[in-house]
């Protein structure tokens, strides 16, 4: 029977999902590829996939899952399976260079931004980008991995050559200007099927790394699971022109589902410094605005699902 396929490595972050699944009566499997095979003597079952694979899977000890995402991504590609946040979408989740130089080639501002392998890299790259205060974080991330906040070059030199130093899993740590908003907040717009869905404003007075979503809830570290929902809030403010621009982003770089985030310094300027294929929801801020993002990726499944019979 063809139904609704769902890569991923965390269940917790995929029931939200499946849950809806079940409301609307859709036939569904789950394909969790934290070990497995790619066979490529075989043909893929009928129906479609979605991908949400994790950047961060290393730190629930499924490092080698997006590896074999991959693998089973471009499998599903040969054999003309319609899949949905597909292997150049990966490739994004993936690495936070790749996020920038793509959102650059399609006109949206990032924050100044070095890559840089080795201790001794760090610290030069922090003193060519010339900007204090500035933030280091991890290229392949999620979670908030690695993100420190740094006034000096002395304080990063003490950070990267002491015992607390986290090396990231590919090796890569970017050094990149903090840009401050004036208001305190960070903007995520939700997309799904490449169109805009709404957006959340994240009050960040009490920290610049604040998440979003629902799995602030479920265990990750750097996320205020505990505070009030008005933390996060849906806002229908957004500018137009923005929404375009990322949805033009979205439909050049073949993503479907995503998580954009940005923010706006003291002259206006707004810069975007997140791509999260693998996005969720906070369940406060949709309870509050009636508006639910698993219900409508369920909802954009199922009309995926029911096309694929239609031409059939």
């Amino acid at each position: 029977m063809s139904k609704i396929y769902i890569i991923h490595e965390n269940d917790e972050w995929t029931v939200h999902l499946t849950k809806r699944l079940e409301e609307l009566n859709l036939p569904y499997e789950s394909w969790h590829l934290d070990k497995g095979i790619v066979d490529l003597t075989s043909e893929p079952p009928q129906g479609v996939f979605y991908n949400r694979m994790s950047a961060s899977s290393h730190t629930r000890g499924h490092r080698y899952a997006p590896e074999l995402a991959g693998g089973v991504l471009a499998w599903l590609e040969f054999h003309g399976r319609p899949v949905f946040n597909g292997t150049k979408a990966l490739n994004l989740e993936l690495s936070k260079i790749n996020q920038y130089t793509a959102l650059e080639a399609s006109g949206i501002k990032t924050p100044k931004t070095i890559a840089a392998v080795g201790a001794e890299q760090i610290i030069l790259a922090a003193q060519k980008l010339g900007k204090m205060p500035f933030i280091i974080k991890h290229n392949r991330a999620g979670k908030g991995l690695g993100v420190q906040l740094f006034q000096t070059i002395e304080a990063l030199e003490a950070y990267v050559n002491g015992p607390l130093f986290e090396e990231p899993v590919d090796g890569i740590t970017l050094i990149q200007e903090y840009i401050q908003s004036p208001e305190s907040y960070i903007t995520r717009a939700e997309f799904i099927g490449g169109k805009y869905v709404y957006a959340v404003r994240v009050d960040t007075s009490e920290g610049f790394e604040l998440c979003p979503a629902d799995s602030c809830q479920i265990g990750d570290a750097f996320c205020p699971g505990e505070e009030p929902a008005m933390k996060f809030e849906i806002k229908e403010d957004i500018d137009a022109s923005w929404i375009e621009r990322y949805e033009s982003f979205l439909q050049v770089n073949k993503i479907d589902v995503a998580g954009i985030e940005f923010i706006q310094d003291a002259n206006g300027e707004v810069y975007t410094y997140d791509v999260n294929t693998n996005t969720n929801y906070n369940a406060d801020a949709e309870a509050k605005k009636q508006k639910y993002g698993m219900l409508e990726l369920a909802k954009f499944l199922g009309k995926a699902l029911e096309n694929t019979k239609v031409n059939a």
